[in-house]
């Protein structure tokens, strides 16, 4: 498996990137975010894209993310029936990630299918199987401290976004919520609900 690669940008259209590692060409068929990331660099400049090869009956894709999460978000939509590997890329190429996670959290239908070849009946199917599975880490979108990628507990994260929840606060405010409390020092469940029930 393919799972990550670093190497000279050698060439850029819409449909894909060309990564020449150690002397091999790889087409690479990115999101919007990996996409933006590359065609910033100059030609013949290193890039680097986390990747997802694909096998098929007829043939092999590689596709590529801007970082882990996003790869992550790319597995769970190739999860749901009927939503393939390009209809995922797809809907990563038109929405953030945490726009996409947030449309999922708060089932809004017509978001996801504002996507080109994403239906209602589509988008309702991702919704309904996915649903309940965004961490509040998705919601926010990865972020950065002291330049090392921050990695939550996802079962505390959970458990603090459905009890703020409970309290009233919408999965948005919760998950936004909870990264404040954290982001305090906040560790346990308790310590977070506490904190943002104080900053409410």
């Amino acid at each position: 498996m393919i799972g990550y690669l670093k190497g000279k940008v050698k060439y850029i259209n819409v449909e894909y990137v060309l990564l020449e590692v150690n002397g091999v060409g790889y087409e690479v068929t990115c999101s919007g975010a990996a996409f933006s990331r590359l065609s910033g660099v100059k030609a013949g400049e290193e890039g680097e894209v986390f990747t997802y090869l694909q096998v098929k009956e007829d043939g092999v894709s590689l596709f590529g993310f801007a970082d882990m999460q996003e790869k992550a978000l790319f597995l769970k939509l190739t999860s749901v029936q009927g939503v393939g590997a390009k209809m995922a890329i797809a809907i990563l190429s038109s929405m953030r990630p945490s726009d996409v996670s947030e449309a999922i959290a708060t089932a809004d239908a017509k978001r996801l299918s504002a996507v080109k070849g994403v239906g209602k009946k589509t988008a309702e199917r991702i919704i309904l199987e996915l649903h309940g599975k965004i961490s509040a880490d998705e919601l926010l979108g990865s972020e950065s401290v002291g330049g090392r990628v921050s990695v939550p507990t996802m079962s505390e994260d959970d458990d603090a976004v459905s009890a703020l929840m409970g309290l009233g606060f919408t999965k948005q405010e919760s998950a936004q919520a909870v990264s404040r409390a954290k982001a305090k020092g906040a560790k346990t469940v308790e310590e977070i609900i506490f904190t943002a029930l104080q900053g409410r």
